[in-house]
């Protein structure tokens, strides 16, 4: 089973930067999306960006231009680098995973998720 390990979360003002790990074990394979998802408090959980095993990508419209994930060589681990932080983009970060998944989509179904880390923006 595939288990997924976020890091990197933590409190910025607004105009800053931060830069989220995912790191996964077990099987993954070759048509594994992996992406990040966020919640806040009263609100429901939405999508931000995924990555697939080609190394496509999609992301939120929110983010576009502000956010950008990727992946190192070996594929096990996914980054979100977040730049440009508004307080909108506080919330709760959840790394998420999916196979075989073949296209990216952040308003997919995924069936592996971690623990989540907190990202909180102040004006």
């Amino acid at each position: 089973q595939v288990r997924l390990v976020e890091s990197g979360g933590g409190s910025v003002q607004a105009g800053g930067s931060l830069r989220l790990s995912c790191k996964a074990s077990g099987y993954i394979g070759s048509m594994c999306c992996i992406g990040w998802f966020r919640q806040a408090p009263g609100k429901e959980r939405e999508g931000v960006a995924v990555i697939a095993g080609d190394g496509s990508t999609s992301y939120a419209d929110s983010v576009k231009g502000r956010f950008t994930i990727s992946k190192d060589n070996a594929g096990n681990t996914v980054y979100l680098q977040m730049n440009s932080l508004k307080p909108e983009d506080t919330a709760m970060y959840y790394c998420a995973a999916d196979r075989p998944c073949l296209q990216p989509r952040v308003d997919g179904v995924y069936a592996y998720w971690g623990r989540g880390n907190q990202v909180t923006v102040s004006s």
